[in-house]
């Protein structure tokens, strides 16, 4: 079975959980941690868990809310760490690093990783298809302008967490610098709704069974909207589009 929940989504910490098991044993991986030490044990205790039911880390790319607690995790539990070399350099890891390629799958015990390359502004970033040979379950955030690689990397999966990291009336019209919303708006940037809808439209969807909105920003998105996107694609009710949200995360979801 394959099985996953948020311990939170958002530009303040990001983290995920995701677990398979093949029968005879149980394997589960902390896709990124930008979570201080208390918040990540707070965190995995509301999910159940704790720091010893952890196998390995992944990791997506360096920039903090995504690796900021990673050094305080490795000091409390040492684990292998998997990601690429250049996100391995940009986050000062050097000891426990397993180099991931984009179309270069691995396994993580029960878990088969399948990496793929994407467009944001860090230095080798990748996202991640998880799988346990039945189910698949596909993660992107942090992408500005996804492409055909993206498009097929996530086609077929059984469960989705896409990035809808903005509404872009509400980033033009908010407080934020000029220079950060070019960044958000650029190639190498993030997802708006309508570019998550978009590449949800692309996609081939005749597995999937769940989704959700990831990667909400607090200032310039609402989950009313984000829902309302993909749910316009799906043509479903706008309830059936879950939230990874940044303080409750997202509850233990099965594919």
């Amino acid at each position: 079975m394959l099985r996953f929940c948020s311990l939170g989504s958002g530009s303040e910490g990001n983290a995920l959980v995701v677990e398979a098991g093949d029968g005879a044993s149980r394997t589960r991986v902390l896709l990124d941690n930008g979570f201080n030490g208390r918040q990540l044990g707070l965190r995995l205790a509301r999910a159940g868990l704790a720091l010893d039911d952890l196998d390995a880390i992944v990791l997506t790319h360096e920039h903090s809310d995504h690796v900021g607690g990673v050094a305080t995790l490795m000091n409390r539990r040492r684990l292998p760490v998997y990601c690429s070399a250049g996100t391995a350099q940009a986050a000062a890891l050097d000891d426990g690093v397993v180099a991931l390629q984009a179309g270069a799958a691995v396994a993580i015990g029960a878990l088969r990783l399948e990496p793929y390359a994407v467009a944001h502004d860090a230095a080798e970033p990748l996202q991640y298809v998880f799988g346990d040979g039945a189910r698949r379950l596909g993660v992107l955030t942090d992408v500005g302008a996804p492409d055909c690689g993206v498009i097929a990397a996530l086609g077929g999966v059984d469960a989705l967490l896409l990035e809808c990291n903005h509404d872009v009336t509400m980033l033009h019209a908010g407080h934020y610098p000029h220079f950060l919303k070019q960044r958000i708006l650029g190639s190498r940037g993030h997802l708006s709704n309508s570019q998550a809808a978009d590449l949800l439209a692309a996609l081939d969807r005749s597995r999937l069974q769940f989704i959700a909105c990831a990667h909400l920003s607090r200032s310039n998105n609402t989950k009313v909207l984000a829902r309302a996107a993909l749910a316009a694609v799906l043509g479903c009710g706008e309830g059936e589009v879950r939230v990874a949200d940044q303080d409750e995360g997202l509850a233990w979801q099965c594919c």
